[in-house]
């Protein structure tokens, strides 16, 4: 069996049971937190502004350089291409799909950095470091679920977070103005070089300015399209909703898209975009300047809704307002550039080629803290230094792979770091529960 086959293979085996596990584990979160998420929503967005108050309590950064750190990571090609894709493979009924997982997932979210928060550790060097490896160890007691966790993290941001962020920014600059993706691959990895090497430090700094930024180019070009085709929005919804729970036949060069593949791709799309259950975007949020793991906690969750329901569903929209983008057999950023430029003539593809490469930088200098945090748990301060060299290398080869064996070999990392993650979620969530006191 050819090696793209077999990935393949493996992560349509793995995908069944992850899927169940982690929609069980968001609605038995939102159930038991008696759907904070949703009631709670405008504190919610009350503590993001307070974040930006530099913090007095111990830690790496202030609140919002965390959440924008958690936002530079999960706010990337998922975003673009990642949206394109799972409508190419499940049809416009993934969508649907993909809020239902954002729904709960705010839920998952917030208990992951409510649990980082409350047993981070303080290194040697004074810095901190947190996230599943450490309430899995210290909350569970468990440390070789913990090494699990940690081992699979440091090797999963190299799908998720690097090679598939490389790749489609290789992609569209190549359609859209002609660069080699060997030439995209090196200048990425140049770049980000010149980040990772500060620390979360520099990172918070840069993705502190850099996240509100590219997110309003990007929505502002998208919101142009939308008020331009404001008619067919009802249309869109009825697509959406229509074919969440009915087949879509076969429609020019898009193949057609059964029920169960619209739920696959918009589940684990919609994860690989806002990384509700992965336990990654905690490792950001244990490094807050905070005492309360609370409010932190409220700060982690509104990251899903930025990221899902605002900025994944006006790429949705975009792209299926336009039936000849979408029934084209365009996939990943070209299907996305492609209904930009059909919205926004001579000028959308721009957008999308400018926001994909500053989307997908960001998610990069963002997963490099989350693997750099995983691989020094298990072999300690001595691995930082090689696995940054290492992380910077594979940009560039990312680059230049064929982009289905990317996202697939992406599906498999990402459930091989959620599954302890959601044991751990699921095994603490009674002490969550009565620590949080719901009234």
């Amino acid at each position: 069996m050819e090696l793209d086959n077999l990935i393949y293979y493996i992560s349509s085996l793995i995908t069944i049971p992850y899927i169940l596990l982690l929609l069980v584990t968001g609605v038995f979160l939102t159930i038991g937190l008696r759907f904070l998420p949703i009631r709670k929503l405008p504190h919610t967005l009350k503590q993001l502004l307070k974040g930006r108050k530099p913090g007095t309590a111990h830690g790496d950064i202030t609140p919002f350089q965390a959440l924008t750190t958690e936002l530079s990571a999960t706010i990337g090609t998922g975003n673009i291409a990642g949206v394109a894709t799972a409508i190419y493979l499940g049809g416009p009924g993934a969508i649907f799909w993909m809020w239902v997982c954002a729904v709960f997932g705010m839920a998952t979210k917030f208990c992951e950095s409510f649990l980082a928060v409350k047993y981070r550790h303080v290194l040697e060097d004074g810095t901190i470091s947190g996230g599943p490896m450490w309430y899995i160890s210290k909350g569970l007691h468990i440390k070789w679920l913990a090494w699990f966790f940690a081992f699979f993290g440091a090797i999963s941001a190299f799908g998720i977070g690097n090679m598939a962020q490389s790749n489609s920014v290789a992609l569209v600059l190549y359609k859209c103005w002609g660069i080699p993706e060997v030439v995209t691959g090196i200048s990425l990895a140049i770049l980000a070089a010149l980040v990772i090497i500060g620390g979360i430090k520099r990172i918070g700094r840069v993705t502190e300015v850099m996240v509100p930024f590219m997110s309003l180019i990007y929505i502002g070009g998208a919101f142009l399209i939308l008020i331009f085709n404001v008619t067919k929005i009802d249309d869109v919804f009825s697509l959406i909703i229509t074919h969440a729970f009915t087949p879509i036949a076969a429609s020019g060069g898009f193949a057609g898209a059964v029920v169960s593949q619209a739920i696959r791709y918009g589940v684990t799309r919609g994860v690989f975009s806002n990384e509700a259950g992965l336990g990654s975007t905690s490792i950001a949020h244990a490094a807050a300047k905070t005492d309360s793991p609370l409010n932190q906690g409220f700060i982690s969750m509104s990251g899903v809704f930025f990221d899902t329901i605002v900025i994944c569903s006006m790429t949705a929209f975009v792209i299926l307002l336009f039936p000849e983008a979408w029934s084209s057999g365009e996939n990943s950023s070209s299907l996305t550039s492609l209904a930009f430029n059909l919205g926004l003539p001579g000028l959308g593809k721009h957008i999308v080629t400018v926001s994909l490469v500053v989307f997908a930088f960001s998610t990069i200098i963002g997963w490099s803290y989350y693997g750099e945090k995983c691989i020094q748990y298990i072999f300690g301060f001595s691995a930082r230094s090689p696995y940054r060299l290492i992380y910077c290398i594979f940009i560039a080869i990312g680059a230049t792979i064929e982009v289905n064996l990317v996202w697939d070999l992406s599906d498999i990392l990402n459930a091989s770091m959620a599954i302890p993650n959601l044991i751990a979620l699921l095994a603490l969530s009674s002490s969550i529960f009565r620590e949080v006191k719901i009234q």
